[in-house]
């Protein structure tokens, strides 16, 4: 009895061994299991994360070439509206030369208009002939003399008609001449500016989605400012409306922030967006001292410097002579922040392009840009008028550069113009 009993208290210990051996293997596996599972799930997550990021490269590469494209097509299409102002220039002042070779044809004929009968009393009678009329002979060399005279006279005005019949026609030949020119330059436009907007409407539909809050709340804002009485009045109305913008979004962001921070205490901290929509860093945010930072926005010429003196008193911007249907571009990168028709200003764009500075362009036939709209400098915000050479009708465009609502010279800011 004794020995059996120290047999079995031998035997317990490898018997408790034996049953404790399968939990213990099993914990071992599950613990493997569950490595390998998390292994497994870090490999996809990075895998993921390499997916997303190739996409995230493609999309910048993406956008950037659509970037360079457009770029390539707003400097073929300012080449082209180059050309084209240059012909239409040239045609203009033909057309000009010959409407006055014309007016002078006009008083030139109207002129010898009493001298008719004469002319043609000499063209059938010589003066010579007055020898044979009877009569004294002092008042038949009198008359004779006079004859003479005339007969220069009308052989003068004769060169000077026919120099200026040859002047007109030379005129009206030139300017058919430069016609085809002319077509072909606005040809070449037209192509250009259809290949800027096919690359405009590449990126619309993704810039509409991406704005389209912000765009909202400043479409707001510029509907109301519609609403002023004059240009400095529609300016304050902006900015009033702008402010009062940026205190909701402070306070919808600062809720959001007591939100975030109350239902995940230990979540990642994280940045909140800003309602009002990715503030756009001005070109002259920073800037102080003029200096050529803007974009010439047309492809032209200046006709009215600033300050030069007019009806209204001395300019108080710049205005331009474009190509007919020129491209107008923004001249600084900033947003829109009015694209409407205004008063007597007609078809109006405003760009707020930071600092306190605005830009506002002014005699355009239509807008490409809306309200709320982050722009680039050099990206197209809509389309001058046509116009006929020769018609003395040329639309211009009209350029402020405003700052805290006061117009300032614009052209120590403005690149040359191409």
């Amino acid at each position: 009895m004794r020995h059996a009993l120290r047999n079995s208290l031998l035997i317990l210990p490898l018997v408790c061994a034996a049953a404790a051996e399968p939990p213990k293997l099993a914990k071992e596996q599950a613990a493997r299991q569950q490595i390998e599972d998390a292994e497994r799930a870090r490999a996809a997550e990075l895998a993921a994360q390499q997916r997303a990021a190739s996409r995230v490269a493609a999309a910048s590469a993406e956008s950037q070439k659509l970037a360079d494209q457009r770029a390539a097509a707003l400097l073929r299409l300012r080449l082209a509206e180059a050309a084209s102002l240059d012909a239409a220039n040239r045609l203009d002042e033909l057309l000009q030369k010959r409407h006055e070779a014309e007016k002078k044809l006009a008083a030139r004929a109207e002129e010898m208009q009493p001298l008719l009968p004469l002319i043609e009393r000499l063209s059938l009678f010589p003066a010579e002939t007055v020898l044979a009329v009877p009569g004294r002979l002092d008042d038949t060399m009198r008359g004779l003399l006079v004859l003479k005279g005339l007969a220069r006279q009308l052989q003068q005005e004769a060169m000077e008609l026919r120099r200026e019949q040859a002047a007109l026609d030379n005129a009206a030949a030139a300017a058919r001449a430069e016609e085809p020119r002319l077509a072909a330059a606005r040809a070449a436009q037209a192509t250009a500016a259809a290949e800027l907007d096919r690359q405009l409407g590449l990126v619309e539909a993704d810039r509409e989605r991406a704005e389209i809050d912000a765009s909202s709340a400043a479409r707001r804002a510029a509907g109301q400012a519609a609403k002023a009485e004059s240009l400095r009045g529609l300016l304050h109305a902006l900015e009033v409306q702008q402010r009062a913008e940026e205190a909701r979004a402070r306070e919808e962001a600062t809720r959001a922030d007591r939100q975030r921070v109350s239902a995940q205490a230990e979540a990642p901290k994280r940045r909140t967006v800003d309602l009002a929509g990715p503030p756009v860093a001005g070109t002259l945010a920073s800037i102080s001292q003029p200096r050529a930072v803007l974009v010439a926005p047309v492809a032209g010429t200046i006709v009215h410097a600033w300050g030069e003196e007019t009806e209204a008193g001395p300019a108080t911007g710049i205005s331009y002579h474009a190509a007919p249907s020129a491209r107008v571009v923004s001249p600084c990168h900033g947003h829109v922040a009015f694209a409407d028709r205004f008063r007597s200003y007609g078809m109006l764009v405003i760009i707020d392009c930071g600092g306190g500075y605005n830009a506002v362009l002014a005699g355009l036939e239509h807008l490409d840009a809306k309200a709320g709209q982050p722009v680039g400098a050099g990206e197209p915000l809509g389309v001058m008028p046509a116009w006929e050479p020769g018609t003395g009708r040329r639309p211009s465009l009209y350029v402020e550069l405003r700052r805290e609502g006061q117009p300032i010279n614009p052209t120590p800011w403005l690149k040359a113009s191409g």
